[in-house]
């Protein structure tokens, strides 16, 4: 973890603490991920109801953190996964009974066919025979009936399991993006970014990582409010998404910032990319959708970093964060990359920032 991140993540939890105690909430470890989440931003239904709280004056309770938390961050996806593998076993036991009623069946029929056989052996009365097979007949016709009823129930069971293998898929799906910017989530940049770094150390391909920093974000949605702040950070990911292709990866990585993984691309072409996202960000101007007020424009600040074989995901992470973080020094809006951090850190450290 970068010093950037580690401020940042500290900075979050600090906020929570504060929450926690102004509000007189003890700080379980539910509680304090209830407000943790809440300072970084990430949920943005879970601030909308805090906010509606704190404008409304009523004063929090142990009681409401407690409703807040099991609506908001008892995980739903987990919930979801377990009621459908529920339904799952639930099926596959009821075609195990199935199967298991038409053998017994099968067996019963197979017992009645050799009993036969050997009645056959010896000479009976024509009344016997007619009667052996009158016996055989209806066992037969029970055995069609029991197929029959068996096809049935697999064929239900194939459809349901469809049905239910579409539902898996789905929350698999959900689980991995963003519910405000619905580009991958944290969870999906992580797998992504292993998957990538263990492409590109098996082939030597290039990869490389854009980490992206939303500008003065907090005063902004300060300013004009967390619908607003929403609908930027739904820009900037559209943006974001809109500039990539192929086998790339958008991410929101926490909060205000962003990041995208571009495999077979090298420090350059990830270089474009970036460029070409920020003047995208910068030329689109906001306005607010309620009033049709313009709020002006927004811009972004940008990190790159290049995987060099000995990295981890975690040392290609740091190194694109300190590249975000001399960006936002040297005057945000602009791309630094890891080629150009030296001068864009030496032109700081002199005062030479541009505008």
């Amino acid at each position: 973890m970068s010093d950037h991140e580690f401020t940042r993540a500290l900075g979050y939890a600090n906020a929570a603490l504060d929450l926690l105690k102004k509000s007189g909430i003890p700080p379980y470890p539910q509680f304090y991920e209830l407000l943790y989440t809440y300072a970084t931003g990430v949920n943005p239904s879970l601030n909308h109801r805090i906010n509606a709280l704190f404008s409304s004056g009523d004063s929090p309770t142990t009681s409401l953190a407690e409703t807040l938390y099991n609506e908001f961050l008892k995980s739903d996806v987990n919930d979801r996964m377990s009621t459908v593998s529920e339904r799952m076993q639930a099926r596959i036991e009821a075609v195990h009974s199935a199967i298991d009623q038409a053998m017994t069946t099968a067996n019963a029929y197979s017992g009645s066919l050799q009993s036969a056989q050997g009645d056959l052996e010896r000479d009976i009365s024509p009344e016997a025979l007619k009667a052996l097979a009158t016996r055989l007949l209806a066992e037969t016709r029970r055995m069609q009936d029991t197929n029959r009823s068996l096809e049935q129930k697999l064929e239900a069971s194939r459809e349901d399991i469809a049905a239910l293998q579409r539902d898996l898929d789905d929350v698999r799906r959900e689980s991995l993006l963003d519910p405000l910017t619905k580009i991958a989530n944290r969870k999906s940049f992580d797998e992504g970014l292993r998957t990538a770094i263990a492409e590109a150390r098996q082939t030597g391909n290039s990869l490389c990582l854009i980490l992206v920093d939303i500008d003065h974000f907090k005063s902004f949605n300060d300013t004009y409010g967390h619908q607003t702040g929403d609908q930027v950070l739904r820009l900037v990911a559209m943006t974001i998404k809109s500039n990539i292709k192929g086998r790339d990866l958008a991410a929101r990585y926490g909060g205000e910032e962003f990041v995208a993984i571009l495999p077979n691309t090298d420090i350059n072409g990830a270089s474009i990319v970036a460029e070409n996202v920020r003047q995208a960000i910068h030329g689109k101007e906001l306005l607010k959708r309620s009033t049709n007020e313009k709020l002006g424009r927004i811009t972004a600040s940008f990190g790159i970093a290049c995987f060099h074989p000995a990295d981890t995901a975690g040392s290609l992470i740091e190194r694109a964060d300190r590249c975000l973080y001399a960006a936002k020094h040297a005057g945000r809006n602009r791309v630094v990359t890891e080629d150009n951090l030296a001068e864009i850190t030496e032109q700081t450290r002199a005062g030479v920032t541009a505008a």
